[in-house]
Parts: structure tokens; C-alpha cells; sequence
């Protein structure tokens, strides 16, 4: 049994109309909500073993932050260029690559691909994960290489406007 994480980026500034989009930052309410939901994810009693980012510079930020808050190792981030502006097949492609050493990931990117990519795996039908909304899906596979759409099951899903 694998665990797989889904996690979109905190809330980005629009503050820098001349940065290039993989270059915007975070904003406030995004450097704010990464450790809030942190700490719900700590007081899930979750834990995780890796976590691959989109190398764009508010999805590597959410994902430092995330870090940070769950006290995994931030020097042990991993950045996957694979997840930035694309498509659900490089979501699965990303997720089969893991090291199966690793019982769970987190994967740390963007919309549209990452509400589609968790309705695909659990044949969901979550309409947005907002900005640093949090996905957590249950795999029956023992190798990441086994993982494929449909099979998952949605554990959870929470978000920072989340009042459950």
C-alpha cells in the first residue's frame, strides 16, 4: 500500500506584472497558509517520505514551507521540471518514478493538472483544489510503478478555507 500526497502550490503574487509565471512568488496569504497546513497535516498524525516539486518558484516555496512545518528535510526536496505546464500524464509518469523505498509523496504543483490528475486517480469529482489544497489518496500497489488512474482512493481533502 502507497500513499500519494497531492498538493497545489500556496497563493501566488500578482504583485510583479514583468516576472515570467514560473518566476512569481508567493503571496502573504500564501507564506501564511503553507505552515497552517502543515499543521493540519502533522495533526493528521500523516507523515511522508518524499517530496517532488514543480521547480516554478511559488510551487518550490509551498513545498519548502510544507517542509518545514512537517520537519522533513528542506535540502531533501526534490525538483521535478516535469511538473510544471503539463498534463496528467506527467503527474502519473512522476509519481511511477518514485523509489519504492518510499511508502508515501508528496507531489507540489499546479491547477488545472492537479484537480484533474486526483479526479482521475480516484475517480473524484472535486471541482478545484484551491490554493494550497492537500489531497491525500490511498494506492493498492507495492511498487510506484503500478500506479495507474481509477485505482486510488480519496482519503482526504482539506484546504486553508477548510472549516471541517
Amino acid at each position: 500500500m502507497k500513499t500519494l500526497f497531492l498538493l497545489r502550490h500556496a497563493k501566488s503574487s500578482w504583485d510583479f506584472p514583468k516576472l515570467r509565471d514560473f518566476e512569481r512568488p508567493l503571496a502573504p496569504r500564501g507564506e501564511r497558509e503553507a505552515p497552517i497546513m502543515g499543521g493540519r497535516f502533522r495533526g493528521r498524525e500523516s507523515s511522508v517520505d518524499c517530496i517532488v516539486s514543480s521547480p516554478a518558484v511559488r510551487a518550490r516555496s509551498t513545498a519548502i514551507l510544507m517542509a518545514e512545518a512537517i520537519g522533513f528535510p528542506v535540502e531533501d526536496v526534490i525538483s521535478n521540471p516535469d511538473l510544471y505546464f503539463c498534463g496528467t500524464a506527467m503527474y502519473l509518469k512522476a509519481a511511477s518514478l518514485v523509489d519504492d523505498d518510499y511508502d508515501s509523496v508528496m507531489l507540489v504543483g499546479h491547477n488545472p493538472t492537479i484537480t484533474d490528475f486526483a479526479n482521475e486517480m480516484a475517480d473524484a469529482d472535486i471541482a478545484n483544489i484551491p490554493t494550497c489544497g492537500l489531497v491525500e489518496l490511498s494506492l493498492p500497489i507495492d511498487r510506484w510503478s503500478e500506479i495507474s488512474r481509477g485505482d486510488s482512493t480519496l482519503v482526504e481533502f482539506d484546504f486553508p478555507k477548510n472549516e471541517d
